[in-house]
Parts: C-alpha cells; structure tokens; sequence
C-alpha cells in the first residue's frame, strides 16, 4: 500500500530508499540521459516495483500533459484512492503541488534535493562523535526473536516430543 496516513510512511520503503544508482547520474552518464529524457526514468528512480513506477508515470504524464489534475479526471486504468497515494506520494517528494483540490508539477524537487547532498556529503566530512543511543531514543535496539522458520519447527516438534515422553514415563511411573 503506496501511503498511509495513520503511519506516515511512503509505500513499503523508506524515502531514504530510492532506487538511484548513483553512478547513472554523474556527468557523463547524465549527459547521455538527457538526449532522450523520459518519465520511466524518473519513476523508476522512486520504485524498482515495474508496476509501481508504471502507476507514477501515467499520472506524472497526465498532470504534465493537463498541466493539472484533480481526482476526477484520473485515468481509467487506475483506481481513484490508489491514484491519491501516488499523486500525495508525489507531493510528499516535490514533484507535485496540491494545491485547490488539483496537483500540479513543481520544481520544488530539485533544490532539496541537491540540499540532501550537501548535507551527505558534510556528515561524511564531519568528525564529531555521535551517540546513538541518545539520537534514537525510542528505537527498538534488542536483537528480534524468530518467528518461525524450518529451525523453529523442528523446535517446537523436539520440545513437544520430549514432553510427550515425559508425561509417558509419569504416566508409567504412577501406575
């Protein structure tokens, strides 16, 4: 499910997990790209999920194409409340603008996102210590527990056998 207002998460991936491969956008690379510059390259930079990035390209060519879209004139092919994901999806990472009950394109996108860079590339650059434990205070940081598995199976069916053959020889023992 692309977006979920209750959680505030962006589809099942963090935003922080775009699909960049890095090296397809450096100079040369980038060079070549924008002789054919198309809207699967840019959906395909937010989803690895084919369909997924097909969902955002159509509505990214329709507001571009209307200049603005409201839900109503979403294309038949996808639903409205999955259309509402992507397109608040889209505002969420600056390609689009709500605003008036209609999306359109912006170009808030690009600053921030060179922004991000910079910072990056600072941290990187950056000798302060950092402490963890202090920034993520609520984080869960125990290892997690197996939830099942062949192992777990094999467990369970050991322990309930040795339990079984306990309550046997009690069962022997008492008669």
């Amino acid at each position: 499910m692309p977006y979920s207002s209750e959680s505030n998460k962006c589809f099942d991936w963090n935003i922080g997990l775009m699909a960049i491969k890095y090296w397809e956008y450096e100079d040369a690379p980038l060079k070549e790209k924008l002789k054919n510059v198309n809207v699967k390259e840019i959906a395909k930079i937010f989803f690895d999920n084919e369909t997924e990035a097909y969902r955002l390209a159509v509505l990214l060519l329709q507001v571009k194409k209307d200049g603005t879209m409201r839900l109503k004139d979403v294309p038949q092919s996808i639903p409205i409340a999955t259309a509402k994901r992507y397109l608040d999806f889209a505002v969420q990472t600056g390609l689009l603008k709500h605003e008036d009950n209609a999306y359109a394109l912006t170009d808030r996108f690009s600053k921030p996102f060179r922004n991000i860079a910079v910072y990056i590339k600072e941290w990187m650059d950056s000798k302060a210590e950092e402490d963890l434990a202090l920034e993520f205070p609520n984080a869960r940081t125990d290892k997690q527990r197996k939830r099942g598995g062949k192992q777990i199976v094999r467990e369970l069916n050991e322990v309930e056998g040795s339990l079984q053959k306990h309550e046997a020889e009690n069962a022997d023992a008492k008669a």
